[in-house]
C-alpha cells in the first residue's frame, strides 16, 4: 500500500498518508486541526486547494467536476501522489453562494 507525503502550505505541517486513508482521517489521527463538519463530501468545510499533486475523491458531491481538479474535500480525498495542500481555500461555487447570501441579506435590511 503506497504512502504519500502531504504538506500543508504555510503551516509547516507534514504527514504521511496511505492511499487508502482520507486526508481528514490522517489529520485527526495526527492531531492536526483540520476544519470539517459533515464528513460526507457535501458541506465543503474541509476544502483545501491542491497546490501540487493528485487525489481521488469520487464521493466529493459538493464539488463540480472542474472544482474537483483544483480543490480537495479532505473528508473524501485520498492521495494519489505526494501533495501540497492549502487548507481553508474554498472553490468559487461556495464563494459565490456566500456572496449571494450576503447580497440577499443586505437587500432584506433595506
Amino acid at each position: 500500500m503506497p504512502e504519500y507525503t502531504v504538506e500543508f502550505v504555510g503551516t509547516g505541517e507534514t504527514i504521511e498518508i496511505s492511499d487508502k486513508q482520507t486526508i481528514l482521517k490522517a489529520c485527526i489521527d495526527e492531531g492536526i486541526a483540520q476544519e470539517y463538519s459533515c464528513r460526507v463530501g457535501m458541506c465543503l468545510a474541509c476544502s483545501a486547494e491542491i497546490v501540487e499533486g493528485e487525489v481521488t475523491q469520487p464521493a466529493a458531491r459538493g464539488l463540480t467536476e472542474e472544482e474537483a481538479e483544483t480543490y480537495a474535500l479532505t473528508c473524501m480525498a485520498r492521495p494519489q501522489s505526494d501533495l501540497k495542500l492549502d487548507r481553508g481555500k474554498y472553490p468559487p461555487s461556495i464563494e459565490s453562494d456566500a456572496q449571494a447570501t450576503g447580497d440577499a441579506a443586505a437587500a432584506d435590511d433595506d
